[in-house]
Parts: structure tokens; sequence; C-alpha cells
């Protein structure tokens, strides 16, 4: 069973055991979100947006449709994910772009993700960086835009290149 806040506008029914949703939340009707998960306060998810097992997404982010967060990931206070190329106010794309973090990523404080593009497993990005492209896996990025730096092992060792 999942914990809500009763301050929060939870309106999907896919939400996972043991997920615990703080105050302040909106989650729209068609969200899937994982067990064991922790969405801080001032969190929106919008609709297209599947989130995995295990995941902690901190205080002041929005999900946008078209994203998809594997297991394990950590998305840190800010981070922005972007799905609209060419944003423009009251025109939408027939489709908005698709951006994948996969299992184990991690990604910094007021980051920005623009659409499109994979964060890697394991892949760190450090905060306040903007990933304009793909993230391999195991690898460290920061920077604007954000350059791999280094790489990282499954102990959380970062060894800078």
């Amino acid at each position: 069973m999942s914990n809500i806040h009763p301050l929060s506008d939870v309106q999907s029914e896919n939400i996972g055991d043991d997920t615990r949703v703080w105050q302040y939340c909106v989650i729209l009707t068609d969200a899937v979100i994982g067990n064991n998960c922790n969405i801080n306060c001032h969190v929106f998810i919008e609709n297209d947006v599947v989130i995995g097992n295990n995941v902690t997404i901190k205080p002041g982010v929005q999900i946008w449709d078209g994203v998809t967060i594997e297991d394990n990931v950590f998305i840190g206070p800010n981070v922005t994910f972007t799905n609209d190329l060419v944003p423009r106010s009251k025109k939408y794309p027939e489709v908005f772009a698709k951006t994948l973090i996969k299992r184990g990523a991690s990604i910094g404080a007021n980051a920005t993700v623009i659409a499109g593009n994979t964060i890697g497993e394991n892949a760190l990005i450090g905060a306040g960086s903007v990933v304009t492209k793909n993230v391999p896996a195991n690898t460290v990025w920061f920077g604007n835009p954000a350059k791999q730096k280094g790489e990282i092992d499954e102990n959380g060792k970062i060894i800078y290149t």
C-alpha cells in the first residue's frame, strides 16, 4: 500500500506498494509509478510517464510526457526534463520526444535533460549540468553542455579522465 499525503492531487491509480508521495504533488491519471519510490514535495508527474521501483525524486521536479525512469534512479532537487524540442505557446508536437533514464542512474540538483536523450545505467550527471546528448552507462558527466569527465564503478567510485 502506498502512502499519499492528503495535500497532494494524485489522480493515478497506478502507484506501487510502499511508495510515498509527499505534500503538494500532482500526479496525472495515466502515470505509472513502481514500488518503494519516494516522491518528494512539489513534484509534478504528467500522463505518459513511467517510473520504476526504488526511485527517489527530490522536490521541485516536473516529469513531462515521454519520460521513462527505470529502477533505482535518483533524481535530485529541481532537475528539469524537457519534452518538446521546438516549444511554442499553444502549439504541440504530434508526438513528444522520448527520454529514458536507465537503471541506477543519478542526476544531480538543477541539471537539465534535453528531450530525446538516454542516460545510461549507473551514469552520474553532476549538479547544474545540461545533458544535450546520450550518456553511456557507467560514466560521469558534468558542465554546460555536459561532457564526459570520467567513469563510475558499481561501488560509486569515480575515476576521472
